[in-house]
């Protein structure tokens, strides 16, 4: 997911510090910011298109990667999108498309290069998680759960790969400076002035709005991924931003009825 926000920095991020990065993104015909910069530093990066819904397209990049390379030393799996709307309003083909790109892709992708990693004995997996993997919020349950998802499927291989030689790492990012929000997909029936939680969504998409004003820039997050990649003795977890560092902290110092009723007022 290296076309723009996180994915994007990162991938200039490392390239910059000596990686040679495989820049990955469903659509590389219609990028232009990652060409831009090779061609102004000469970086080492290559473009691969990578769809991570789709098990050919996965193991065709992976392929052509190792064929070249020989070797996957870090994997980010950053690719993802944010779906809104409540429960109910949600359809199984929404909800079932959110978790084959937010969860089942960055499965796809992680399978295809485990072989490689555990040859050489050692390699980072980063999954991008959320502050979202840490708490739910109103109007989020699709979303959340994938990444409640990806923070226990990314504790549970830790112990599994760690007698490889290989660390897997989770990156937990508040509200981050990107077009995230804005690309968000809401549910068809969430858009429905109709629906029994028209006014909730109406308050938590307003809060949401508010509370990016004073988001993070993806450089932060670029930051924390480089030094997870290359620090000799990761930690599994790192939050990235204010917000989520407070929220986190919230959740551990209140009782659960303070915190949901401190996430409650979100929408009030």
């Amino acid at each position: 997911g290296s076309s723009s926000g996180i994915g994007l920095e990162s991938a200039l991020l490392l390239a910059r510090n000596g990686y040679i990065t495989y820049a990955t993104m469903r659509s590389p015909e219609k990028d232009t910011s990652i060409k831009t910069a090779v061609q102004k530093e000469g970086l080492p990066i290559r473009v691969v298109q990578l769809d991570v819904t789709d098990d050919n397209s996965v193991k065709n990049a992976v392929d052509h990667i190792i064929s070249e390379a020989g070797r996957i030393d870090v994997l980010v799996n950053n690719a993802g999108y944010g779906l809104g709307g409540a429960l109910e309003d949600l359809s199984m083909e929404e909800i079932k498309y959110q978790y084959e790109t937010n969860l089942f892709g960055l499965i796809r992708v992680t399978q295809a290069v485990l072989p490689t990693m555990r040859k050489q004995r050692s390699g980072r997996i980063l999954n991008l998680s959320s502050g979202a993997g840490i708490f739910g919020y109103p109007g989020g349950s699709a979303y959340v759960s994938t990444k409640f998802a990806v923070e226990g499927l990314s504790e549970s291989i830790a112990y599994e790969l760690e007698p490889f030689g290989i660390k897997v790492i989770l990156i937990e990012p508040g509200f981050i400076r990107t077009n995230f929000t804005n690309a968000m997909a809401v549910a068809k029936k969430a858009q429905d002035p109709t629906s029994p939680y028209s006014e909730l969504m109406q308050k938590m998409m307003a809060s949401a709005s508010e509370l990016a004003k004073n988001a993070s820039d993806a450089e932060l997050v670029a930051n924390i991924i480089l030094d997870a990649a290359s620090n000799p003795n990761p930690r599994l977890r790192y939050l990235a931003g204010k917000d989520v560092e407070s929220w986190a902290a919230g959740k551990k110092k209140m009782d659960e009825l303070e915190f949901f009723n401190m996430i409650k007022g979100l929408t009030t």
